[in-house]
């Protein structure tokens, strides 16, 4: 039998720490040569310090050098194809509906035009000239080390900055046509993906998931396994198992409360899940990992 095997692709959970704007990471703390397809539960701001190589967004390439910005939407599969050994990037991960609503608690109407705009799909800012948005990433990072004063404050208006530049289009975009009717690609199922970030932990039906897309069940699959090279509920056990992993980490909760906290009925189905997503069973994962956080 013969056929193209499609590339594996990962899942990548990230929090924000309690009280923080924002998750700033240096990707010399991250795998950035790992030349495999992931994804996030948060958006993905990245600014290149140095390096070459190429991104690749939905199947297609585009070369990277230092300078360029790149903003990468929840659930969006992405991959960086590094050129050399030493890479210097620099990433923020945010909740941009949090960042909206805290500014515009008033006006939801703007806050989901805007959202819609942003997370529409991935965009690519090319390098040299004005880039603005590389100019508030770098003062982002820098008051995210330096944590003067107002800092929190600081940083909101700085990434409520870099969204409305996002939304405005006000750089040169690759690829990019803003269109708030027609959400082409993997904006296909972003209403399911967003459902099942915010319900994970309840019984979800593949009906909920299609309708909440406009779409029938069977194209509704169809398309969920074009994009995501997996099927939903395999999606949905990804998700309850990172939680489960985060929970077991961060918790002293036995492996029932574990179970029940993400959506498993039982501790058995909780069991076979987890060890089908990391490999080994909850209670080795518990035993070989870091010391709950107190």
């Amino acid at each position: 039998m013969s056929g193209k095997k499609k590339q594996e692709i990962e899942f990548q959970y990230y929090e924000i720490p309690p009280g923080e704007r924002l998750l700033a990471v240096s990707g010399r703390e991250l795998d950035v040569a790992a030349n495999k397809q992931h994804f996030h539960n948060l958006m993905e701001i990245g600014y290149c310090e140095s390096g070459s190589g190429e991104i690749m967004f939905h199947g297609k390439k585009m070369p990277y050098r230092q300078g360029i910005v790149t903003v990468v939407p929840p659930n969006f599969p992405h991959a960086v194809y590094a050129a050399q050994n030493r890479q210097e990037w620099e990433y923020l991960f945010i909740n941009p509906e949090r960042i909206l609503a805290e500014s515009y608690p008033d006006n939801p109407m703007f806050v989901k035009r805007i959202l819609d705009l942003v997370n529409q799909k991935e965009q690519y800012y090319t390098a040299g000239g004005k880039n603005p948005l590389a100019v508030l990433i770098c003062m982002i990072v820098e008051e995210a080390k330096r944590k003067g004063s107002y800092s929190g404050e600081y940083i909101r208006g700085l990434l409520l900055a870099a969204l409305i530049t996002v939304a405005r289009g006000g750089m040169e975009v690759v690829g990019i046509t803003p269109d708030y009717e027609k959400r082409s690609g993997i904006g296909q199922i972003a209403k399911a993906l967003e459902y099942i970030d915010k319900n994970y932990m309840e019984h979800i039906k593949m009906k909920v998931l299609a309708d909440s897309c406009n779409l029938s069940e069977t194209h509704f699959r169809r398309l969920f396994a074009e994009y995501m090279n997996m099927a939903p509920l395999s999606y949905i056990n990804l998700v309850r198992v990172q939680q489960a992993c985060s929970l077991i980490q961060k918790t002293r909760y036995s492996m029932e409360e574990v179970a029940e906290r993400v959506g498993y009925p039982s501790v058995s189905t909780f069991n076979r899940n987890f060890r089908k997503v990391i490999g080994t069973s909850p209670y080795q994962f518990k035993k070989s990992g870091e010391d709950y956080q107190k």
